[in-house]
């Protein structure tokens, strides 16, 4: 996994200096620990900075072909097959890199249609002076663009821009007003001003400094497939052998990797189909598990897993102390924020299993695919039987903490459920919002930042073409039956991993993050409210008396979400460095 950057100039613009791209490429180092390399063109610069997976000696990029030059972040798991049709005589390293490139010199800007993986790719073609920007379906990697006077510049995260002086530090309040009520925020606009997001499955052709034109390529089979499943059995066949063929493809790798096992569906599906195949040693497992009292967590549940599967096994303990020591770093990683507090444990769980591995599989996209979610059992419902559309409280309705309440948070959130009217089922449109907003924007967003951040891949195998194609044929009573989410993979585990104990009571992995906020609330509750940017928005009196009451089920995450933005604030917008732990950062 990489970290790439870059600048398409218009013609007869003066390129950058070469310390504008030092600076882009020293703020993606930490995605790419083990080297930088540039191509500076006649109309474009490249800047791609390496983490080694594949062909560790030979694939540094840029790579070249004819008139193209490519730099990418990503795995192509359909290398070996490319390498088939097109010829390995062409290919001149074992990059999975290179395919992408290969596949645009015979088929030009629809060249992405023939990948399967996770990638964000920059390909310019000097012949044109064009420059194609290209993203995965479900955007499990990120990429992000600025227009600046002279041209068009792109990079891994929006931090490489702001570093670059490429873009200004300033914010868009309607952005800022999803975050604190969703935890995160929807669409092409980012919560900066002039940076956009280059949205999941989009190609962008730039030209002279300028976009051109765009196309998308669906994460999920468009139009719903006619051939649904017949029954079960035939449903379960369809199933193991896309979930086998996925796990085998995620697994190439040249370096060690091992997996999150959180004790739930999703992991314990990828530990039983990872337990089938052959490997030299040991798989490595990591659980993260909370010390504070009352705490939910699923950590004997993965561990009495990992056991059976006799893997190399560590759980990662999380006090209130480490993260009141370390959560500045961690809100710092987060440029384009999301306020999940699933990050703390994400962080901490990357730290460690960077000291022994590069590459980490985890289960994000099977609650999204086989339907987890307790809200998609109430979306399948009509109004009149107590059916309730998804996202339809913000998290301060209700609280009386913010000055002004906010008007328009839901939009993003209703622009994707217009895309949704051709939906088979109601259940169906639940899972579109969700994949096209929550899945890129929140969970794989989290993903990426808390796993580059230590220089750690992270690959989701239930998030692969694959797997789409066989939970998108999926009728609805084998997604759900009455109160049993995810039905086809909780039966697939219990024909096949019987102790992962699919269908007893789910105990829950909540981060404990209200009551350790409720422990020092008279002091952060201060802290926060003393921020700036936190008494434009909120009353500092609410804001204190949130905090002080954080251990309630609704003001912890709200105070949760102020604290967040506070650190995310200092950070990325009044452009400062951590200061220390948490109190002596908002004390600075």
């Amino acid at each position: 996994m990489c970290g790439i950057g870059g600048l398409v100039y218009t013609r007869g613009t003066k390129a950058q200096p070469q310390d504008v791209l030092d600076r882009m490429a020293q703020a993606l180092m930490h995605r790419g620990p083990d080297g930088a390399h540039f191509a500076r063109l006649p109309q474009a610069d490249l800047i791609h900075t390496r983490l080694s997976i594949i062909d560790l000696a030979g694939g540094d990029q840029p790579l070249s072909a004819g008139s193209g030059t490519l730099i990418a972040n990503g795995e192509i798991y359909n290398d070996p097959q490319i390498r088939q049709q097109i010829g390995a005589s062409h290919f001149k390293t074992g990059s999975d890199c290179e395919s992408p490139l290969l596949l645009w010199e015979r088929n030009g800007a629809d060249y992405a249609n023939g990948l399967r993986g996770m990638y964000a790719i920059a390909l310019y073609d000097s012949a044109q002076e064009e420059l194609l920007l290209s993203r995965d379906p479900f955007g499990i990697k990120p990429l992000y663009l600025t227009e600046f006077e002279g041209g068009v510049a792109f990079a891994s995260e929006p931090g490489v821009l702001l570093a670059a002086g490429l873009a200004p530090r300033t914010l868009r309040p309607a952005a800022r007003d999803e975050l604190l009520q969703l935890q995160f925020t929807t669409g092409r606009e980012t919560i900066f001003s002039t940076i956009h997001r280059v949205m999941p499955g989009e190609t962008i052709r730039v030209g002279q400094g300028h976009i051109l034109d765009r196309s998308i390529r669906p994460a999920l089979p468009t139009p719903a497939p006619h051939s649904m499943f017949q029954n079960e059995d035939e449903a379960l066949t369809a199933l193991d052998a896309a979930l086998m063929d996925s796990v085998q493809a995620h697994e190439r790798s040249d370096v060690p990797f091992g997996l999150f096992l959180s004790g739930g569906i999703d992991s314990a599906s990828l530990l039983t189909a990872m337990t089938r195949l052959p490997r030299p040693e040991k798989l490595r497992t990591w659980t993260a598990t909370f010390e504070a009292r009352n705490a939910a967590d699923e950590a004997d549940a993965a561990t009495a897993l990992a056991r059976a599967a006799q893997t190399d096994h560590e759980t990662v303990r999380i006090t209130a102390p480490m993260v009141w020591q370390h959560l500045p770093a961690i809100v710092a990683c987060m440029d384009d924020p999301a306020a999940d507090y699933a990050i703390i444990p994400t962080w901490f769980l990357a730290r460690k299993a960077a000291e022994d591995v590069r590459v980490i599989l985890s289960g994000e996209g099977g609650d999204e695919l086989f339907c987890g979610y307790g809200r998609y059992r109430s979306a399948m419902r009509p109004w009149w039987r107590g059916g309730r559309r998804m996202w339809r409280r913000g998290m301060f309705d209700g609280l009386d903490v913010l000055r002004t309440a906010p008007t328009h948070w839901r939009d993003g959130i209703m622009a994707a459920e217009v895309n949704t009217a051709n939906a088979p089922t109601r259940l169906a449109a639940a899972q579109q919002v969700d994949c096209a907003e929550w899945l890129p924007n929140d969970l794989l967003l989290k993903l990426d930042r808390c796993l580059m951040a230590h220089g750690l891949e992270g690959r989701t195998p239930l998030l692969d073409p694959v797997m789409a194609d066989c939970a998108w044929r999926l009728p609805d009573s084998l997604r759900v039956r009455g109160d049993k989410g995810k039905w086809l993979l909780r039966r697939w585990l219990e024909q096949n991993c019987p102790a992962a104990k699919p269908f007893a009571p789910k105990q829950g992995f909540t981060v404990p993050i209200g009551a350790w906020i409720a422990e020092q609330g008279d002091r952060l509750g201060t802290l926060v409210a003393q921020q700036a940017c936190i008494q434009e928005i909120a009353r500092p009196d609410r804001v204190r008396a949130l905090f002080q009451a954080a251990s309630g089920r609704k003001n912890g995450p709200a105070a949760w979400t102020l604290l967040f933005y506070a650190l995310w604030h200092r950070t990325h917008i009044q452009g400062l460095a951590p200061a220390g732990d948490v109190f002596d950062t908002l004390s600075a």
